[in-house]
């Protein structure tokens, strides 16, 4: 198992991964039946954010499990990391659909 720094890179990336991702899978497929693209990477990135924590954080019964034991068996360590575990998924799903902005061109959040 990673340590605590590389498991909150491997969250991190693996949100923005999915979020980006499936925005610029859903551009093609808008290509493809002539729709908008641009606008269907921006709806399914915020779409898909909910779903990239989940995954980033391998299933959310692991993460009920260790807010159990925190507050049932007074294991606060494990739900602290836990928590920060989800902040950090939170910040990559929110950085990939920021990027994912930037790209396809609704930058208009940048000064």
């Amino acid at each position: 198992m990673p340590p605590f720094w590389g498991t909150l890179i491997y969250h991190f990336m693996i949100a923005f991964g999915v979020v980006f991702g499936a925005g610029c899978f859903s551009g093609i497929a808008a290509v493809i039946n002539d729709q908008p693209p641009l606008k269907a990477m921006n709806d399914m990135s915020a779409f898909v954010k909910v779903w990239a924590i989940a995954i980033a954080l391998g299933g959310s019964f692991n993460s009920l499990e260790m807010f159990e034991k925190g507050l049932l068996q007074g294991e606060i360590r494990a739900m602290v990391r836990e928590v920060v575990f989800i902040i950090i998924a939170i910040a990559g799903a929110n950085c990939g659909a920021y990027a994912l902005k930037l790209v396809s061109g609704f930058g208009d959040w940048l000064p």
